[in-house]
């Protein structure tokens, strides 16, 4: 496999890129989460902010790979 400078690039570009829009998605949701939350018990909040956390993790995860391959192709698409 043949890396270029440009497609690595555009692959940092593209995770910076999609870490910033997971992070921007990941606050509104967990606003509505915690607002819809009718947890009465510690031990539910506490569930409920576990969850979030992961989530936030799994979303960050996701965009941030999916915008970097696609930074690497646009970068790569741009050097040809």
């Amino acid at each position: 496999m043949d890396l270029s400078a440009v497609g690595l690039a555009g692959a940092v570009i593209g995770a910076a890129l999609g870490i910033m829009s997971a992070l921007a998605i990941v606050s509104v949701v967990t606003e509505r989460l915690r607002a819809l939350d009718r947890s009465e018990t510690a031990e539910g909040k506490a569930a409920l902010e576990r969850r979030i956390t992961l989530l936030r993790w799994i979303v960050v995860a996701i965009e941030g790979a999916i915008f970097a391959a696609l930074g690497y192709w646009f970068g790569t698409l741009l050097a040809e």
